[in-house]
């Protein structure tokens, strides 16, 4: 017989504050860290979502664990991690390479591993296969077989999910830190209104989750979007594409800026401008950057699809007949409770930023991806027509760079 579950509002009034007050105490705590790490530039911020999915893929690893038939299979734990360096070493090398290729294509100890990174991560991949292919063992078939598809399913829906998120910082911080932080207002908003309002249960996978907190979350969230999007498109830092690793906070970046940040005049309707005369502020106009909008749809997702990665995750446990995933953060349980609507937001994200934000543009490292691939006369004849093009446009003295004739005409 199913255990009747009590909703947060009609809960002991102590054990009810108890609980309020660790989990507000944690989140500040982890809010924290999290402006940190933003402020701190975004190499600490790519730290930060490598640390986060290593933790997360092994409480999950971890789950299906079984110390009595893994202590008898030789390499058996490490292959799991060697699976996730390999499939790492691939989806970061490719972001590395495509947001970078002005350093990779040009610097001589690099451009192997460049030009060869996929070969190089398929020869990883290949080697630990071939490692569990060699250690199969009799009697052990079925669990070694279900454990590697343990590991792959956990690299889909882990580390294939955490490239794009890598992705969106290398975009621009505010493609990172607005999904993010969309997410945990829509998670605090949700439990608020829970705490106080929640009476209809909203769905049988997470009993505790109610119609209430989830309406109640939906629409802070998107007042919540709004207001960070329009206090954030004023900072060069949080919007210019990631350029060098090395940059903080405080470093004072400029750039041009993408049109999505610049605000666009909107004239009001005439019932509009009554309306908010009777507000007290005469305009006919409003200023609203496309971001405005943008932030509305990114709101709904954060909060009314994303959390069917939170009713995923509690499926999973229900399946594992575990409560949460880990106890690392109090109040809150493993760092897979926190992180399981993220995954999917981030994923969103990209696709949505690819989709409608992004502006296409030709970039010095296309082209010179592109030019490592001609053969070294082309590469010379390319260097002088871009030389002579720009002697013409007067950016380059016409004594300032001499071609090298080729290695053979040195040999007299």
């Amino acid at each position: 017989m199913t255990k009747p579950v009590t909703l947060l509002m009609d809960q002991d009034a102590k054990a009810k504050w108890a609980n309020w007050s660790q989990r507000t105490l944690w989140t500040l705590i982890m809010i924290s860290g999290f402006f940190a790490c933003v402020a701190a530039g975004p190499a600490a911020v790519i730290l930060l979502v490598v640390m986060v999915q290593g933790l997360v893929y092994k409480e999950v690893i971890y789950l299906a664990a079984v110390p009595s038939k893994e202590k008898k299979l030789p390499w058996f734990r490490a292959m799991n991690w060697w699976f996730l360096f390999s499939t790492n070493y691939f989806f970061y090398g490719e972001s590395l390479i495509h947001y970078f290729q002005h350093i990779v294509f040009v610097d001589a100890f690099l451009l192997p591993f460049a030009t060869h990174h996929r070969f190089i991560s398929f020869t990883l991949y290949v080697a630990g296969f071939v490692v569990f292919v060699a250690n199969l063992k009799k009697g052990h078939y079925r669990f070694q077989f279900s454990q590697f598809a343990w590991t792959h399913m956990t690299l889909l829906l882990v580390v294939c999910q955490s490239h794009f998120i890598i992705n969106n910082i290398f975009e621009g911080l505010i493609w990172f830190f607005l999904p993010v932080s969309l997410v945990i207002a829509n998670d605090i908003w949700a439990y608020i209104f829970g705490f106080f309002m929640g009476k209809t249960p909203l769905i049988k996978l997470s009993p505790k989750k109610t119609v209430e907190g989830f309406v109640g979350g939906w629409i802070m969230t998107i007042v919540f979007g709004m207001l960070f999007a329009t206090l954030f498109l004023r900072y060069p830092y949080m919007i210019c594409p990631v350029k060098d690793l090395r940059a903080t906070a405080f470093s004072g970046l400029t750039c041009d800026p993408n049109p999505v940040f610049i605000p666009v005049k909107h004239n009001l309707k005439p019932w509009m401008v009554s309306l908010i005369r009777h507000a007290g502020f005469r305009t006919t106009h409003v200023m609203l950057a496309p971001l405005q909008w943008h932030v509305i749809i990114m709101a709904c997702f954060a909060s009314l699809i994303a959390p069917f990665g939170g009713f995923f995750a509690s499926g999973f446990k229900r399946a594992f007949k575990i409560k949460d995933f880990g106890q690392s953060i109090p109040g809150h349980g493993g760092i897979t409770d926190r992180m399981d609507c993220q995954f999917l937001m981030g994923l969103f994200s990209y696709m949505y930023y690819q989709s409608f934000i992004k502006s296409s543009a030709m970039t010095v490292g296309f082209v010179l991806q592109a030019a490592t691939k001609l053969k070294g006369t082309e590469q010379m004849e390319l260097f002088d027509h871009m030389r002579q093009y720009l002697i013409g446009q007067g950016l380059l003295d016409e004594d300032s760079c001499v071609i090298m004739p080729p290695k053979e005409a040195w040999v007299s």
